[in-house]
């Protein structure tokens, strides 16, 4: 287990190693591998456990019955997923869990933190911890809606990249999407979004690689 990983998650944020080892015991935290592509949890499922992505990354998407996929998020190393579903116990997950690239995940049963009502000193940290975790993820899905709320495919695209600019400090970054997730998490046409992506570079705007982007101006 990537105990470095461990100790620096929020998740255990406060805990000593004896505090952080008698809560993984008691939440009956067990690591498990996937492949890419493979599904983590699926929507209509019932869960009562939360997981930490050790390496590899994870997308949280919306799948329905007619093929349409819409990316809400993407999950890197140390982050978490399904913490709010595992929480309310009887809750039904409205969203799937596909592993973005092989990756190794940590699953920690927090809802026994509910129906045990745990008393250990580190349950209140974890308690603390998992509000930590919720704004997090608030601010995560709030981003995504001031990214689709432009109606050009343009402004989408600029939303989106002067974000990850901003939360990068630099105006050359990676993205965590290719171009079909990008798309997909823009909720736009894969070929409009491309052509849209072609006239920038053309108008000198960005310069991109794949997942590598440069912003070179401000558009006027």
């Amino acid at each position: 287990m990537n105990d470095d990983l461990l100790k620096e998650s929020i998740l255990f944020k406060g805990m000593t190693d004896t505090e952080r080892t008698e809560c993984l015991l008691a939440l009956i935290a067990h690591r498990k591998s996937y492949k890419k592509g493979d599904a983590i949890l699926h929507a209509g499922d019932l869960t009562d456990k939360m997981g930490l992505v050790l390496s590899g990354s994870v997308t949280i998407e919306s799948n329905d019955m007619w093929g349409n996929r819409t990316i809400l998020s993407h999950v890197g190393a140390g982050q978490f997923f399904a913490e709010t579903y595992a929480l309310l116990i009887g809750e039904v997950m409205l969203v799937d869990v596909i592993a973005n690239e092989n990756c190794q995940i940590l699953f920690i049963h927090i809802g026994k933190l509910i129906s045990n009502m745990q008393n250990a000193a580190w349950s209140q940290k974890l308690y603390r911890n998992l509000l930590l975790i919720s704004s997090h993820k608030t601010l995560t899905l709030s981003g995504r809606s001031f990214h689709t709320a432009p109606k050009s495919a343009r402004g989408r695209i600029l939303a989106y990249l002067n974000a990850e600019s901003l939360r990068k400090h630099s105006t050359e970054f990676d993205i965590p999407f290719d171009r079909q997730q990008l798309a997909d998490y823009l909720n736009l046409e894969r070929t409009n979004m491309s052509k849209e992506l072609t006239r920038m570079r053309r108008e000198g705007i960005i310069e991109c690689r794949k997942k590598h982007f440069k912003l070179l101006r401000t558009e006027e």
